[in-house]
């Protein structure tokens, strides 16, 4: 039985992917290690909770020996690393927290994981780390082209630069030591669970409570858009067959702007839902700073070398995702309350 240490499991993509492995897999366990901030919630993993083959741990990644102890107490073959602060708004006013959990926290699991398999000859067969990035991490693109895997790293906030700072430290454990590791970047990643700071969740909501629709700057900002699900199986690939030391793009090729993700939630909304809502709720805001003006992955790289591809388009992916949102209002409503309606108001200025 292979032994997963999952760390960020009760986030978004985190909560997405233990769900999507244990549906795969029999025979493996799953070790949940998160901090439980704001963006982590054990209700998104309540259906699997008594899983004999789930165990959830409440420690930080910062803290090296609450890490060191969960090696010493499993002998875990696969780390995934999803733990880290995302969202860009939030890195823009609070950058030392971002780089304490992105950076130092990737190098703390990196310390603890090289510890407890290196040997005199190297490292024990079968283990391997994972570190989950973003395509973030290249920059901003023109017009035309692609993020590739060659693509040089030129992040703009301290989100994004965060996440490239962790990604070279651990180009840095396989250059200097040989550890089995991997690098995935992803694009923009949605469907179920996702905390509602972030754009798809966020126009769900506001939607069906008839709020304003925040829209920065001009709306044009174009992202790729990747159906959670089709990240995660793109994990699953990389770990169990990709090259050591290589990183991997992974995308859907379905760019987007952010205008149009808006106006099809309304338009699926109030042909379904409730008439009233229209594109009159849409109010632009001033733009974010640094706000990268398009993403676009290119995923040839792990079509080619391990056979994934995207499952999900996003007109289906689309549609799924709204669903799910109507059909659990009540665990939106409880994130949505409270500090988190003051934070939104705060950063868009509303």
């Amino acid at each position: 039985m292979k032994t997963y240490l999952v760390t960020g499991g009760a986030g978004f993509i985190g909560s997405n992917f233990v769900h999507y492995m244990l549906r795969k897999h029999k025979d493996i366990h799953i070790i949940n290690v998160d901090k439980l901030t704001y963006a982590g919630n054990l209700e998104n993993l309540k259906d699997i909770e008594k899983n004999p083959n789930y165990t959830f741990v409440k420690a930080d990644i910062c803290d090296k020996e609450a890490v060191e102890a969960l090696f010493q107490k499993y002998d875990v073959d696969y780390v995934v690393n999803f733990a880290a602060e995302s969202h860009v708004d939030r890195s823009i006013r609070e950058p030392e927290l971002f780089a304490k959990t992105n950076v130092l926290g990737t190098v703390t699991l990196l310390n603890a994981a090289k510890n407890a398999w290196e040997t005199e000859n190297g490292f024990k067969e079968g283990k391997k780390y994972l570190q989950v990035s973003t395509d973030e991490v290249y920059g901003s693109l023109g017009k035309e082209g692609y993020f590739m895997e060659t693509t040089p790293l030129d992040p703009h906030s301290p989100y994004s630069s965060s996440k490239a700072s962790a990604d070279l430290m651990v180009k840095a454990y396989y250059d200097t030591y040989k550890m089995p590791l991997n690098i995935t970047r992803c694009s923009n990643n949605y469907g179920p669970y996702q905390f509602p700071e972030k754009l798809i969740p966020l126009i769900i909501n506001n939607c069906v409570n008839k709020k304003p629709l925040p829209i920065y700057g001009d709306g044009m900002n174009i992202r790729d858009w990747l159906y959670v699900d089709d990240h995660c199986k793109a994990i699953d690939m990389v770990l169990e067959k990709g090259t050591i030391g290589q990183v991997y793009n992974v995308g859907g090729h379905n760019e987007r702007n952010n205008i149009y993700i808006v106006k099809t939630i309304i338009s699926f909304i109030h042909d379904n839902i409730d008439a009233t809502v229209d594109e009159t709720l849409i109010k632009y805001v001033e733009d974010r700073k640094g706000h990268d003006r398009r993403y676009g992955i290119d995923p040839q790289k792990i079509k080619t070398d391990l056979g994934w591809y995207p499952e999900t388009t996003f007109e289906m992916g689309i549609i799924k995702t709204i669903k799910w949102y109507l059909q659990n209002k009540e665990w939106m409503e409880r994130l949505t309350s409270g500090e988190y309606e003051n934070y939104y108001k705060n950063y868009y200025k509303m």
